[in-house]
């Protein structure tokens, strides 16, 4: 019966997040400034990663109780994107009571970086 809970449980929080996903994906606005399309798909591209990862971690917390690392995202088949997309790079700072995943830019150019909480809403720095 428990595992008949955590299922649902996660289930609804999959669909929740997914709700929220489709809702941040219609708002995207790449913000390459200099009209560059390369620019705006990779930048498009990392914000789509962004908010998987989000929803990978909600999907984690309510099976395991907590949240994870990007490694044991990957590693327990909550998510299977790379740790980057090139020039940019994945990482996941667990706090207290929740996360942020976060993409910085590895070469000259903005946003420098991008990240994403619990709230599920990407923000950036220039």
């Amino acid at each position: 019966m428990m595992r008949l809970f955590g299922f649902l449980g996660t289930v609804v929080t999959l669909a929740i997040g997914m709700y929220i996903y489709s809702l941040q994906v219609k708002t995207l606005t790449p913000s390459g400034g200099n009209g560059n399309p390369m620019e705006s798909a990779t930048l498009t591209g990392v914000k789509t990663d962004l908010l998987a990862i989000a929803s990978a971690e909600r999907a984690y917390q309510a099976a395991e109780g907590k949240y994870a690392s990007l490694d044991e995202l990957t590693s327990g088949n909550y998510l299977t994107i790379k740790g980057e997309r090139p020039p940019y790079i994945y990482a996941v700072e667990l706090t207290t009571g929740g996360f942020r995943a976060t993409a910085t830019r590895t070469t000259k150019g903005a946003p420098a970086e991008l990240w994403v909480a619990e709230d599920m809403q990407v923000q950036g720095s220039d």
